[in-house]
C-alpha cells in the first residue's frame, strides 16, 4: 500500500509536492500549467518563446522582419515577454487560487535576463517562483529578489549547486524554495551532463541526490527546503523510499513527460499519438543541439538524419601530412588542397555517388557530406537566425558585441527555434525535434492509457497521488 504524499507549504500556500515540468517552446502553456495548479500542484509555464494572442484570442505568429540578427533578436525578446506574460495571466486565472504557478526559463536562451525582468515586472503577484537551468544561472537569485519571487535552480549534481550557492545564492537564501535535481540520463530536453560523466553509463540518482542534500546542509540550508526529483519519475510507488527519508530531507517530484499526454496539453494530436507507440530505447541522448548540451529526444527520422550527417564526416588537412596524403576530389567543387586519408577518400566518393555531393566545413576541421537540398536549407536556416540562444553553434550567433561566437557555423547541428516552433504548432513529427524523457515508452504499457485513453490533468494528478 503506497503510503502517500502529504501537502507542503510553498510560498504561503498549501500544495501537493508535485511539479509540472516546464517544457520548452510551447509544449507547456497556460492550459496545462493552469490545470495542474487547479489540481493542487505547482504548474509551470514555459517562458521560452511562449505564444501570445491577438484580441480575438488567436495565436500571434512569430514572424521576424528585422534585416539583421540583432534586430531579429530584439523582436524575439519582445515576442518572448509578451507570450510568457499572456500565458502566466491565463494560467493564474485557470488555477482559481489553487496550487501555484511557476515559470521556467533556460539560462542559455537568448536574452534570458531581459525576458525574466520583462515577465516578472508585468506579472507581479501571479508568479510564485522561477525554475531555471541549461547553464549556470548565477544571477537568478538576484533577479528573483528584485520581484520577491522564489527561485528553484535546476542542477544535475551537488557540485554545480555548490558553485551557484557560494557565488550568489547564499546572499538570497531566504527565497530559495527548492533545488531541482534533473537527472542527466533520464530527463527529456537539455541535460546537464558534465565532461566527467559518460552519457552511455547512467548513474543511480539516489546517491547523487543524497550528495546534493549534503552540499545543501553544508551551506546551512534547512532540510525543509525540498529537492525536486526530475527525470524518470513515472509512478510514485517506485520512489516510496525517497518520501520521508531523513537522508534526503524534503522531496518533491517533477513530471515532464506524463503531462504531455493530457487533454489540456497543447502539443498536437499527432505528437500525442506518437507518444503511445514508443518502445524502450526510442528516446536518444544526443549532442546535436546547437546549445552544446546533451539533450534527449525521440529518435525519429529528423534525429536519424542528424546522426547520418555526422556519420558522413571526414577529417582533412590543408596540406599533405602523414596519412592525409590523398587530395579530395569530390564534394568541394573547384576548391583545392583538402587532404584526407585513403580510406576517407573512398568514403567520400561513395557518399558522392549516393547523392551526398556537397561537402560542408565544420569548426573541427572536418567535412560533412550532404545533398544539395540539405545544404541549401542549412544555409537558409543559418542566415535566418534570430539569436534564440546566448550562443549557437549552428549559426555562430552569440549575444555579445560582435554577435558571433568567433567559430565557424556548424552544419552538424540545426535551428532549434525553428523545429520546436514547428512541431509545437502542428508541423510533422517525423521532420522535427521531438523532446521526451526516457520513460516515454511507458505510455504504451501503462494500463492507465489503455485503449488510447488520454486523461485530463486532474485525472493524471489524482492518479499520480495514488502512487500509480
Amino acid at each position: 500500500m503506497f503510503k502517500g504524499l502529504q501537502p507542503i507549504v510553498y510560498r504561503g500556500r498549501e500544495v501537493w509536492p508535485l511539479v509540472e515540468g516546464g517544457k520548452g517552446v510551447s509544449a507547456t502553456n497556460h492550459m496545462s500549467s493552469g490545470a495542474w495548479a487547479a489540481a493542487g500542484g505547482i504548474g509551470t509555464v514555459s517562458a521560452v518563446n511562449a505564444d501570445s494572442y491577438d484580441p480575438e484570442g488567436r495565436i500571434v505568429p512569430q514572424v521576424y522582419s528585422g534585416m539583421t540578427r540583432r534586430e531579429r533578436h530584439e523582436e524575439l525578446i519582445r515576442y518572448a515577454i509578451d507570450g510568457a506574460v499572456a500565458q502566466v495571466r491565463k494560467a493564474y486565472d485557470m488555477a482559481s487560487g489553487k496550487g501555484a504557478i511557476n515559470i521556467n526559463v533556460l539560462w542559455e536562451m537568448g536574452g534570458a535576463q531581459h525576458v525574466l525582468h520583462g515577465v516578472l515586472e508585468r506579472t507581479k503577484g501571479l508568479v510564485a517562483g522561477v525554475t531555471c537551468g541549461a547553464g549556470m544561472p548565477y544571477k537568478l537569485s538576484e533577479i528573483a529578489a528584485q520581484y520577491g519571487v522564489s527561485y528553484l535552480p535546476i542542477v544535475s549534481s551537488g557540485r554545480a549547486f555548490s558553485a551557484l550557492w557560494k557565488r550568489a545564492y547564499s546572499k538570497v537564501a531566504e527565497l530559495l524554495s527548492g533545488v531541482v535535481y534533473e537527472d542527466p540520463w533520464l530527463a527529456g530536453g537539455h541535460n546537464g551532463l558534465s565532461n566527467a560523466e559518460d552519457p552511455r553509463k547512467p548513474q543511480d540518482p539516489y546517491p547523487r541526490v543524497a550528495e546534493l542534500r549534503a552540499v545543501m546542509r553544508k551551506g546551512g540550508i534547512a532540510d525543509s527546503v525540498p529537492i525536486v526529483m526530475a527525470g524518470g519519475v513515472w509512478r510514485l510507488d517506485e520512489w516510496e523510499d525517497w518520501i520521508d527519508n531523513p537522508e534526503l530531507g524534503a522531496i518533491m517530484f517533477q513530471f515532464g513527460t506524463r503531462p504531455l499526454l493530457t487533454q489540456e496539453s497543447p502539443i498536437p494530436v499527432e505528437w500525442k499519438q506518437r507518444l503511445m507507440t514508443l518502445e524502450e530505447g526510442d528516446v536518444l541522448l544526443h549532442k546535436f543541439s546547437p546549445t552544446g548540451f546533451y539533450s534527449s529526444a525521440v529518435r525519429n527520422p529528423f534525429l536519424r538524419s542528424l546522426e547520418g550527417r555526422s556519420e558522413r564526416q571526414i577529417a582533412y588537412t590543408r596540406e599533405a601530412i602523414g596519412d592525409h596524403a590523398f587530395e579530395l576530389d569530390v564534394g568541394i567543387g573547384t576548391k583545392k588542397n583538402y587532404w584526407v586519408t585513403k580510406g576517407d577518400l573512398q568514403h567520400a566518393r561513395e557518399w558522392f555517388a549516393a547523392g551526398f555531393t556537397n561537402a560542408m566545413k565544420t569548426p573541427d576541421d572536418t567535412l560533412v557530406f550532404v545533398t544539395p537540398e540539405e545544404e541549401k536549407l542549412i544555409r537558409k536556416d543559418q542566415a535566418d537566425c534570430m539569436g534564440c540562444l546566448s550562443q549557437c553553434s549552428f549559426s555562430s550567433w552569440a549575444d555579445n558585441e560582435k554577435n558571433s561566437t568567433g567559430r565557424l557555423a556548424d552544419p552538424r547541428s540545426f535551428c532549434i527555434q525553428k523545429t520546436l516552433q514547428d512541431i509545437a504548432h502542428g508541423g510533422p513529427v517525423d521532420e522535427n525535434l521531438m523532446f521526451a524523457g526516457h520513460a516515454a515508452f511507458r505510455f504504451k504499457s501503462d494500463p492507465f492509457y489503455s485503449n488510447g485513453f488520454v486523461p485530463t490533468v486532474k485525472q493524471l494528478v489524482d492518479r499520480i497521488r495514488t502512487g500509480a
